[in-house]
């Protein structure tokens, strides 16, 4: 999941920011390289947030 939504910023980030030409896939790799890390731990930290507001809407 962390690793899709990496591609999918990376692509959409660098795309808006310096617009699409022949360079956009080695950009887009670059930041992708920064961005798969930090999304996995984000992930990480996140689930057991999420994983616990899932319990509370299921018993309701």
């Amino acid at each position: 999941m962390s690793g899709i939504m990496a591609m999918l910023m990376s692509i959409v980030i660098v795309g808006a920011g310096t617009g699409i030409d022949s360079d956009l896939p080695l950009r887009v790799w670059h930041a992708y390289k920064l961005a798969m890390p930090v999304a996995f731990f984000c992930v990480l930290m996140v689930r057991p947030l999420v994983a616990r507001l899932v319990a509370v809407s299921i018993r309701s």
